[in-house]
């Protein structure tokens, strides 16, 4: 196999020839971990942020609904540890901290396992798919993500304040909830390709296109490819969720699962829409490169066939007879370029006419 192909290959997947449940983490971003903890009831809230993991220990068997955020998966002993605590599988905590698991679901006697990305655009406007992982417990919702931003914040408003019925609903309602904030927001990074699409559009029927044009093209399409494998898989996930007879997940909430999974489906149309669109740009650039290559050879062949018979007539004359008959004329040389200029004229009227040029 070729030496680059290897070097992607290992680069992308360190946890490749490991034994099943080895926690490895698979990523670049190098964050300390942070511990963020949400416990409500209807009429009690509490916020604590710590780097101290071990504040999250015996929340499992609390009465109150706890939210469980950790900020930074590149702490796998610490991660292990927490894990340890709640009795997650070692295929469940393998998944929280390979960031390139395909997005999935998971179904165990004491907790669900959802694995899925958030998508966003960060403060400097780039594009960020940050995996997510969320383990909903009896009355506790464990989420793990790579880096400290995310999109959560109006959920923790909601929560907070005590807007909706997020306090009185139980955990399966706040997972619910985070999993609404995530495909929430893939509308928005929806419509920014729209956007993008738009403005590379305008910029293809422009006369002097950008050279870097083709390179935004091909990183744009790989953005959305990016997107697609983030949305589809989600489809499964969440009509698996309605469908699913765990205990933890109450008949109330699939209601709202089913409203999740028509949005969802809705962002993966529009994703496949513009992929389709994204790839009939480069389409549309490749035709205006041909097309300016064209009239730049529209105009080489005028001029050659311009040239062509005065080329014809010079040679003729080019030529060393002695006896030819039009060497002794006097005004021969005016004669000849008398010719040529008229030929020179005609060509071009000709030309215009016919309207090429």
């Amino acid at each position: 196999m070729n030496t680059f192909f290897k070097k992607r290959i290992n680069s992308g997947h360190k946890s490749l020839h490991q034994s099943p449940g080895k926690v490895i983490y698979v990523g670049k971003k190098e964050n300390e971990t942070r511990l963020e903890v949400i416990s409500y009831s209807e009429n009690n809230y509490s916020h604590v942020e710590s780097d101290d993991l071990q504040k999250a220990y015996g929340l499992k068997e609390t009465q109150e609904k706890t939210w469980i955020n950790l900020d930074g998966l590149n702490q796998v002993s610490e991660i292990e540890k927490l894990g340890h605590e709640f009795e997650l599988h070692p295929l469940v905590m393998e998944d929280i901290v390979n960031t390139e698991q395909r997005p999935k679901i998971e179904e165990y006697e004491k907790y669900i396992s959802v694995t899925l990305k958030m998508l966003y655009y960060d403060k400097n406007g780039d594009f960020v798919r940050e995996h997510l992982s969320v383990i909903l417990g009896k009355n506790y919702v464990l989420t793990f993500q790579e880096a400290n931003e995310d999109v959560f914040g109006r959920l923790r408003e909601r929560i907070s304040s005590g807007k909706g019925k997020i306090r009185e609903a139980g955990a399966d309602y706040l997972m619910y909830s985070i999993l609404d904030a995530v495909i929430d927001n893939y509308f928005t990074v929806v419509e920014s390709i729209s956007e993008k699409i738009q403005a590379l559009e305008e910029e293809l029927f422009k006369k002097d296109v950008s050279e870097n044009l083709a390179g935004e093209i091909q990183h744009f399409k790989r953005e959305i490819l990016k997107i697609r494998k983030a949305v589809l898989p989600l489809r499964e996930i969440v009509k698996q969720l309605q469908h699913s007879g765990h205990p933890f997940l109450h008949s109330k909430t699939k209601h709202y699962l089913t409203d999740l999974y028509d949005h969802i489906i809705q962002v993966g149309e529009s994703v496949e829409l513009y992929r389709e669109m994204a790839w009939g740009l480069m389409d549309l650039y490749m035709t205006g490169i041909s097309n300016k290559m064209n009239e730049v050879m529209k105009v080489l062949t005028i001029m050659a066939s311009i040239f062509i018979p005065l080329t014809f007539i010079v040679g003729v004359y080019g030529m060393n007879f002695h006896y030819m008959p039009e060497l002794d004329e006097p005004y021969g040389y005016f004669v000849i370029w008398g010719i040529m200029i008229g030929i020179f004229i005609a060509m071009i009227i000709y030309f215009k006419k016919k309207k090429w040029f």
